[in-house]
């Protein structure tokens, strides 16, 4: 069946004017010009963190203005390329036709990714990420999971040069981790990654039973928007609690010979947050209360969501208790229990190619976010 591209191509530039909508190429250009600014004072490396603040923002700006911009480039070279074809006709006409082919399936693509930040429009969308995977039901095998999952979001951050920061590691006694927090220090991380929260579920022949039976384990992964100075999480120094212990390594192996671990309690609620990675206790303090702080404030907005929707009538639960399987035993399979995307590919997913499962839940939840409203 011939392809009808006038028809794709209207479409893509519809899509297209949506995007360069909600990116704001004027006020992104703006930005560049400041953080250009900034970036050529001759002092800027004096302050070594902040100068790598802005040169990061700078570069994340540039790509993302590029990104747009670039794709309407994409799109006139497309047309001009069918142009061509049909002009040439005959067997090289094809054949050109066929390059044209295979170009509008990449733009679909590339389109479809710059569409779905059009839909992360809530809130604390634009924040970065803090992300905290715990091993769940399952032993040994559950701690061998999460440590999967972390090496699976560190890994899709890697694809596209996102920075991290590992916060807390929490190793399990034989294998694996007890839990795990890093950072995802990119604007819009955590509208990206949010739809990665709940229960994620590992059906595999355990390497750690000598009879090699099929196990079922668990682990559980939780967002939050990172704090940000302008909000107002006021936490009273009576509402914490702090203990400070030794740092330690995988199997209890000390790691630290001082007191500079700390585990920051917030008595009201019962919200535990734990830091080790810092090299100073000062450090790994600022960052549990950064963390603490980013976690409040998610509590805060999901009682202020759940008190409007009670009073709406409707307290319908928009997450269950499992959203992920990953499949590796009697077959391969990773399957999105929401989405219902499901791909064969086990070893690719959990290299951190979990694009297509993040838009797909994106896409999913913005759908089910319009049908409450």
């Amino acid at each position: 069946m011939a392809v009808d591209f006038e028809t794709e191509i209207k479409q893509l530039r519809a899509t297209m004017a949506s995007v360069r909508e909600v990116t704001d190429l004027e006020r992104l250009g703006a930005q560049i010009a400041d953080l250009e600014e900034q970036a050529s004072k001759p002092d800027l490396w004096d302050d070594v963190e902040n100068a790598q603040k802005v040169t990061s923002a700078m570069s994340r700006a540039k790509a993302e203005h590029d990104k747009v911009t670039g794709m309407d480039s994409r799109i006139d070279d497309l047309e001009a390329l069918v142009e061509l074809g049909r002009e040439e006709g005959g067997a090289d006409g094809d054949q050109v036709l066929e390059e044209a082919e295979k170009e509008l399936a990449s733009m679909r693509r590339a389109v479809e990714q710059l569409e779905v930040r059009t839909l992360l429009n809530g809130e604390y969308d634009i924040r970065e990420a803090v992300v905290t995977i715990r091993s769940g039901a399952g032993g040994v095998d559950a701690a061998d999971f999460a440590e999967m999952l972390m090496r699976m979001y560190l890994r899709w951050a890697e694809r596209h040069d996102y920075p991290t920061a590992v916060l807390d590691t929490s190793y399990a006694e034989e294998a694996g981790l007890k839990s795990a927090t890093f950072e995802v220090k990119v604007p819009y991380a955590f509208g990206t990654l949010a739809v990665e929260a709940g229960t994620h579920r590992l059906v595999r022949i355990s390497p750690f039973d000598n009879q090699g039976r099929r196990q079922t384990s668990f682990a559980a992964v939780e967002v939050v928007p990172l704090i940000e100075s302008t909000d107002t999480i006021d936490i009273p120094e009576a509402d914490l609690k702090v203990d400070v212990f030794r740092s330690s390594g995988p199997g209890g192996q000390s790691v630290n010979t001082t007191d500079s671990a700390v585990r920051m309690t917030h008595i009201p609620t019962g919200t535990v947050v734990s830091m080790q990675n810092e090299k100073s206790q000062i450090q790994n303090r600022a960052a549990a209360l950064r963390v603490l702080q980013s976690r409040l404030l998610l509590l805060k907005k999901q009682e202020e969501d759940a008190a409007r929707k009670e009073m709406a009538g409707d307290i319908k639960a928009s997450w269950g208790d499992q959203m992920r399987s990953y499949v590796l035993h009697p077959y391969q399979m990773v399957k999105d229990l929401r989405t219902h995307h499901e791909v064969g590919s086990t070893a690719a997913v959990l290299d951190g190619d979990i694009d297509d499962f993040i838009d797909a839940g994106i896409r999913w939840k913005r759908s089910a976010d319009r049908e409450q409203d």
